[in-house]
């Protein structure tokens, strides 16, 4: 109260709404002129407007007369726009500078809150404004000046040219056809900067006519910003309540709705989605998301929504695999619509989608390759159905994108059972159609569809392989002991048939016993052919007895020669382990268990007409000394012994040797003239195990 007694009202003004200029009234904005162009001299030349854009460009005349006009430097502007000729093009007819071009911008994008006031007798006159334009300067004048400077440089450079260089150039044309746009490319394109650039500089000038302020047409326009009517029925709106009043005078601060973000027209907000339906929601969610497990599919329903009535919508827009729900392909691409890539219909989308989730089904990996040569369809296409439901692995393939869900098919084992059954009507559909062949309808074992990884490593396979033995050793005990009962009383000098003693060494070599321990599980258990638990006697000085040997002797030749026969060329650890799968294969107590040395296998190798080739390998090589002992069968009795001989030699001498080198020694030893496809049969035959 003391503040409105220290400010008195000391006058009350009437305030009217002119409504004649409305939707018409522009507020001109003009930049600082020059002393050359004052108010009192300036002439509007021209003017224009584009009413939808809210542009306008004005031509101004400037005082050429003007003592602060530079003359020279309004002549060599005109210069260097028009050039020395003038015609009706030119810009500065007079040779001189004497006009300038302004365009406008608009100052804000909302005016609503603005309006132009006209104060007379005691009245206060508001008509809203339409708009509030910005004039700036326009350099155009410019670019044409730079354009005129090219077209010049380049007269100069090409000078007369000749009658034969007029001729145009055949060029190649390359005819492309437009793919059929999408209602998603057509609204991306229309949002663009370039369309919306184009679409602006089609929309045509409006000349216009002007006034100055002195005209009367000026002052006969200017008579509307006044009220045309005093009465209560033209001017409504002004009587408000104080707070009314108060409120459209300021109103509260809030963003602009212009201003805010535009989210696109495919996008919900969580709280907008629960809004619908629930089998709208479904649809939606599985459309944007593609692969979802039921757990994550709840908790995006939010709490208290029924899980039967969410099982009974989710598999009307979608197909269950590997217990996740994958969007159903119809979905993705409805009717009458096609490839944003290739153009290909909707409903063959649908089928290479259909065959894609069918393989997941089968297999948690999928090879791109194998997907296009039976879809037939464009790498594109193949690629965004694998990216709807996989991850791409380097050197490996699409894995599926979520582990396989085994707490849902447990809880809904009827579920999982009728998508079973769909699934097989669309695995006839798909044979019908791509006439798949058997490897692709033969169906995944069981475990395929666990938890379990699939991928196994080395490791993995040895401990399941040592876990499969230890399974096993109590029937292969069992069998053991019958046949060694069996032995024993049909004949009691058969202990010398089934070897009862283990090597222990090698007293003529000081090398180390053949390794084995990495097939420890392929020996059932034995120790050198016997069971731990068998009382054995020592050998005799370090030596089996001499039948025994003469049995290991012509059992270990008869391997050497069999497996050099098959396989010219081996390394010692190539044939170690050739050796241990052999011993594998045999049944317990055989002969071969009584133990072999590497010496021993060495010294076999050479007896059986086979020679060590002493290959020159690289100082840093980081291969075993296994793997760097080379065997070689000399003289095998076929048409290749000769050729085989001479690549020995040339190895002999280098670990690496291009092959025309190759080819070259082989005519020259042989006296053939070899060709291309000749030398590689040779090499094949006769080092198709090591190289």
């Amino acid at each position: 109260m003391a503040n409105e007694e220290d400010d008195p009202i000391i006058q009350e003004i009437d305030v009217f709404l002119a409504r004649s200029l409305l939707e018409k009234l522009y507020l001109f904005q003009y930049p600082i002129r020059p002393a050359s162009m004052t108010y009192d001299d300036v002439t509007h030349l021209s003017a224009k407007i584009k009413p939808k854009q809210q542009k306008v460009e004005l031509e101004m005349a400037i005082d050429t007369l003007n003592p602060n006009y530079c003359r020279s430097k309004g002549e060599q502007i005109a210069l260097n726009v028009d050039g020395t000729c003038t015609d009706e093009t030119s810009t500065y007819s007079s040779k001189l500078m004497d006009k300038q071009t302004f365009c406008s911008s608009q100052a804000a994008s909302n005016v609503s809150r603005y309006a132009a006031a006209v104060y007379k007798k005691g009245e206060l006159h508001l008509t809203p404004l339409h708009g509030i334009l910005q004039l700036r300067p326009s350099f155009t004048y410019l670019d044409k000046a730079d354009a005129k400077h090219r077209e010049r440089e380049a007269a100069n450079e090409g000078g007369d040219s000749s009658q034969d260089e007029a001729e145009d150039d055949v060029k190649q044309i390359t005819v492309r056809f437009s793919r059929p746009e999408t209602e998603q490319a057509r609204q991306r394109r229309v949002q663009s900067y370039e369309f919306l650039q184009k679409r602006q500089a089609e929309e045509h000038w409006v000349h216009l006519h002007y006034y100055g302020l002195k005209d009367s047409r000026s002052e006969h326009e200017r008579q509307y910003l006044f009220s045309q009517g005093h009465g209560l029925a033209e001017n409504t709106e002004l009587i408000k309540s104080p707070s009314e009043y108060l409120m459209m005078l300021m109103p509260p601060s809030v963003e602009e709705e212009n201003d805010k973000p535009m989210a696109p027209s495919n996008v919900l907000s969580m709280a907008q989605l629960r809004t619908l339906p629930l089998a709208d929601q479904i649809k939606i969610l599985m459309k944007n998301v593609k692969v979802m497990p039921f757990a994550n599919l709840m908790s995006l329903l939010g709490s208290g929504t029924d899980p039967t009535a969410v099982l009974r919508c989710v598999q009307q827009v979608a197909l269950l695999v590997q217990g996740n729900w994958v969007v159903k392909s119809d979905v993705l691409y409805p009717k009458d619509t096609s490839s944003p890539h290739s153009g290909v219909p909707a409903e063959v989308l649908c089928r290479g989608r259909d065959f894609v989730m069918w393989k997941f089904t089968q297999d948690r990996w999928v090879v791109r390759k194998e997907v296009a040569a039976v879809t037939k369809l464009c790498p594109e296409d193949v690629k965004d159905f694998l990216e709807h439901m996989s991850v791409a692995r380097i050197n490996k393939g699409w894995e599926f994108m979520l582990p396989y869900d085994e707490d849902f098919v447990k809880k809904h084992p009827d579920i999982v059972q009728r998508q079973q059954m769909l699934w097989m009507g669309i695995q006839a559909k798909l044979e019908k159609v791509y006439n798949l062949l058997k490897e692709h309808l033969t169906p995944k074992k069981q475990e395929a569809q666990s938890a379990h990884p699939l991928l196994v490593s080395g490791e993995q396979r040895v401990n399941m392989a040592k876990a499969k033995v230890k399974q096993n050793y109590g029937q292969l005990e069992k069998e053991f002991q019958k046949q060694k009962a069996e032995m024993k009383s049909n004949d009691a000098s058969a202990k010398t048939d089934v070897p009862s003693t283990r090597i222990k060494e090698e007293p003529v070599s000081v090398e180390e016993p053949m390794d084995t321990s990495a097939h420890e599980g392929l020996n059932n258990g034995l120790v050198n052919g016997l069971h731990p638990a068998q009382g054995s006697t020592d050998p005799v000085n370090g030596h089996l007895p001499g039948g025994c040997i003469d049995r290991v002797t012509q059992e270990l030749k008869a391997f050497v020669s069999s497996t050099f026969k098959k396989q010219f060329v081996l390394t010692l650890s190539e044939l170690k382990r050739l050796f241990n799968l052999h011993l594998a294969s045999l049944p317990p107590g055989h002969t071969l268990f009584s133990g072999i040395s590497d010496k021993m296998l060495q010294d076999m190798v050479l007896d059986t007409g086979c020679k060590q080739i002493l290959v020159p390998f690289p100082p840093q090589t980081a291969a075993s000394p296994d793997e760097l002992k080379v065997y070689a069968l000399w003289e095998a009795g076929d048409t290749y012994d000769q050729h085989r001989q001479v690549l020995l030699e040339i190895f002999s001498k280098n670990y690496r040797v291009r092959r025309n080198v190759i080819q070259n020694q082989l005519s020259q030893e042989c006296g053939e003239d070899l060709n291309k496809q000749e030398v590689d049969r040779v090499l094949k035959v006769s080092f198709c195990s090591l190289w």
